[in-house]
């Protein structure tokens, strides 16, 4: 791993939001409150120290030079998807590479059945947090018992002195099917669809940055309803391809990690933050580089066999002018 953005002039104009699904970040200690038994040193996985460490370490790598190309820093503030607690965060922010990134974070501990979580790492720096919350998804089975899924998460902040709301989001999952589980993407959906409304209630210019993976595309209906029903701008429209996207499944691109936003980071008052650009964050190190599915990202995992890369999803992100 190296790094070849260090020599890039740092723009203070600039600040980048990201977000990242850090594929299953599960420390190596037995929770008995949640269904953690895949990552631990005794697991079929062989989920041990050392392969722990080597995650955080690659994951600090990749958090630590997403958007420094263009801005000569490091993000102002990154989503997290697929964090088990605060004690994998506080690795993870202690790692190697980010450690002079000096990040704090928002986490939640939710009651999804997997033990996963979202999170918000923050530069206190240039962002203040001003307030955040939790909003739990009410699913149910087939069997009308509960279906615990991930929170979203809500944090509201000064950017440089700009107040902005930040939506984290990681919906229900396709695994049972696309057209099976669509309904509760849409729960999701109107669960944002909720705060939003609720953020301009209270201010009508409410400037307002929806993250996350999604499980869906930017075509998918989940996600357009935020986009007509709200006027929201979604960047990553123009960004998948065929041959492009943030995961990949049998052989066919998506692009379910996503950067949305109200349009009203288009205007250009003066001293205010502008919409200036977003991309995937597909480095070459996050992706395979032999073999029939190479260019795809680099997984930890591929079932249980250790590959010992990054995540299966690639980062996005959005960069915004002042």
């Amino acid at each position: 791993m190296t790094n070849s953005n260090h020599d890039i002039k740092v723009r203070h104009d600039l600040q980048t939001v990201a977000f990242y699904n850090l594929e299953n970040l599960f420390d190596i200690t037995n929770d008995k409150y949640v269904n953690d038994t895949d990552f631990l040193p005794d697991s079929p996985k062989k989920w041990t120290p050392k392969r722990y460490e080597k995650k955080v370490k690659k994951l600090g790598f990749a958090i630590s030079n997403i958007g420094r190309h263009e801005t000569g820093k490091h993000a102002a503030l990154v989503g997290l998807a697929e964090v088990e607690n605060a004690s994998v965060i506080e690795d993870l922010i202690q790692s190697e590479h980010l450690k002079k990134c000096h990040y704090d974070y928002i986490h939640y501990d939710s009651l999804d059945e997997r033990g996963i979580d979202v999170a918000l790492l923050y530069d206190p720096d240039v962002f203040e947090v001003i307030a955040s919350e939790t909003f739990t998804i009410q699913l149910s089975h087939d069997n009308d018992t509960p279906d615990y899924t991930r929170d979203i998460l809500l944090v509201s902040g000064f950017l440089d002195k700009e107040e902005i709301h930040v939506i984290v989001n990681h919906w229900s999952s396709r695994r049972e099917g696309q057209q099976e589980t669509e309904h509760k993407r849409m729960i999701s959906s109107e669960k944002v669809s909720d705060i939003i409304t609720t953020l301009r209630d209270d201010n009508p210019d409410a400037k307002i940055i929806v993250i996350g993976d999604f499980n869906d595309d930017p075509s998918s209906t989940s996600v357009k309803r935020l986009v007509n029903d709200f006027g929201l701008y979604n960047p990553m429209e123009t960004l998948r391809s065929y041959n492009r996207g943030t995961t990949n499944h049998k052989r066919q691109w998506n692009l379910f990690d996503q950067i949305l936003f109200s349009t009203n980071f288009f205007e250009s008052t003066r001293d205010e933050f502008k919409f200036s650009t977003a991309n995937i964050f597909d480095e070459d190190y996050l992706k395979l580089f032999k073999g029939k599915y190479k260019g795809t990202p680099f997984r930890t995992y591929v079932g249980k066999k250790y590959q010992g890369g990054y995540s299966d999803h690639f980062p996005v992100y959005a960069i915004f002018k002042k």
